[in-house]
């Protein structure tokens, strides 16, 4: 005889608790999804300037980038030329330094010394030829979400040192510049002949814990050593033992090489440099076991002028700019007036 069977009391309840929480909660619904609205652009460089007037604002220079000359501002130029020259994470006195010393070279291409490779323009965009130069496209790809950080602090060191250079007998000087110095810079005839009386050997005070790559090596092998040298010097005798190759080291007063003989052909630092691309000529070599020799430099670029690291560090201990550019150019007046359009 079959018998029906009916729910457990726990059974019933827990079915009604069910039955009851499809009741309680209806159909479901999927979330809206909410898509945040992108920040508006930063607006255009020129708004982001303090109002005004400046003698940078009607100084014009004119510039040769890529293939065309275009009439600049002062301002405008000296924008991207610290940007490119120096980063913007710097010392604000920092980044004054080298603003004044931007409007210096402008000054002197325009005023003193116009260079060959652009007659009709006062200065180009190629870094070995005049200063480096990035446009405002550039800086916005380039920096992204940091554009408005770092382009305010690039705006206040140039309107902060607004119509200022520094002068030798009256006129804008060449003040050079270069990355990082190997604890004197360097005087300017042991790199470009010409003995100038501001750019002399000064100490710079940056280090490894300042610099990124303070030194580097390069290691090239015996026979790379030898095809390298015989391209530039055909006369170069390179037989025998490595270690004999290379003799009659002789060095400036900042520590750099000078001049050295290689396979018996006298060769200039800033050529050897050149030939290996080494960071700077504050270079020892060491030939190893296994025939091959390494290159080791301190610092980096041609080392006259002012250090942009040594004035990075030299801000940050509480120097300003004017003290920085009187520390690294010899002699110079700080010049603030109209006089240098």
């Amino acid at each position: 005889m079959n018998k029906s069977r009916t729910p457990s009391g726990l059974t019933a309840i827990i079915v009604m608790i069910i039955a009851m929480q499809v009741a309680l909660s209806g159909p479901y619904f999927e979330p809206p999804v909410v898509v945040p609205e992108p920040p508006p652009p930063p607006p255009p460089v020129d708004e982001l300037f303090p109002p005004g007037e400046r003698l940078d604002k009607s100084n014009v220079i004119l510039v040769l980038l890529g293939d065309d000359i275009e009439a600049l501002t002062m301002e405008q130029y000296l924008i991207g030329v610290v940007a490119a020259e120096m980063p913007a994470s710097f010392e604000l006195e920092a980044l004054k330094a080298q603003a004044v010393a931007a409007r210096t070279n402008a000054l002197h291409f325009k005023r003193v010394a116009n260079k060959p490779r652009h007659p009709d323009a006062n200065v180009c965009s190629d870094f070995s030829c005049c200063t480096a130069f990035n446009d405002d496209e550039r800086l916005r790809s380039r920096w992204g979400d940091d554009y408005i950080v770092n382009i305010e602090r690039i705006i206040s060191a140039v309107t902060g040192t607004d119509g200022i250079y520094l002068s030798y007998n009256d006129e804008p000087i060449l003040a050079a510049f270069h990355s990082s110095s190997s604890g004197n810079t360097e005087s300017s005839e042991n790199v470009w002949v010409t003995a100038l009386p501001y750019l002399r050997s000064v100490y710079s005070p940056e280090s490894d814990i300042y610099v990124p790559n303070y030194v580097t090596s390069v290691t090239v092998s015996a026979e790379m050593f030898i095809e390298t040298v015989l391209e530039a010097y055909p006369g170069a005798l390179l037989e025998g033992d490595e270690h004999s190759w290379i003799t009659n080291i002789t060095y400036t007063e900042s520590g750099r090489v000078y001049e050295l003989l290689v396979g018996g052909v006298i060769v200039k630092g800033t050529m050897l440099r050149s030939m290996f691309n080494l960071r700077s000529t504050a270079v020892t070599f060491e030939w190893s076991g296994s025939g091959s020799i390494t290159f080791t430099t301190t610092g980096f670029g041609h080392g006259v002028g002012m250090s942009q690291y040594g004035a990075n560090v030299m801000a940050l201990y509480g120097q300003n700019f004017t003290d920085i550019l009187n520390v690294y150019y010899t002699g110079v007046s700080v010049t603030s007036s109209d006089e240098g359009r």
